[in-house]
């Protein structure tokens, strides 16, 4: 899905994955006890953090990451009638490593 947006600065724009419905031991977790997740897929990034003496440093994070981030990071936007999420990298908690089919946290 392509969104036309573009994040300026050091801002990235994130949507968030869905947690999945049901525990590893079957039980159903119904909509009003669930959190909103921590993780999700970086969609589009901006040039970079501009520091004091004018230079840009560049982004650690790309879109295609799936990252972690903060139970309050980033400020909620609709584009398009879509959910997603622009915060600063500096929000960012870590990337996950893609390993096989479930991302791992990297060590």
């Amino acid at each position: 899905m392509a969104v036309n947006f573009v994040p300026l600065h050091d801002r990235i724009l994130v949507r968030r994955v869905e947690e999945q419905e049901t525990t590893r031991g079957g039980i159903i977790i119904p909509d009003t006890a669930k959190d909103k997740p921590q993780e999700g897929e970086v969609l589009a990034v901006g040039k970079g953090k501009v520091k004091e003496d004018g230079k840009v440093v560049p982004l650690d994070v790309k879109p295609g990451d799936r990252i972690l981030f903060g139970k309050y990071a980033g400020t909620e936007i609709k584009i398009d009638g879509e959910e997603y999420l622009i915060m600063r990298e500096d929000e960012v908690l870590g990337i996950l490593a893609k390993t096989g089919k479930r991302a791992k946290v990297a060590a």
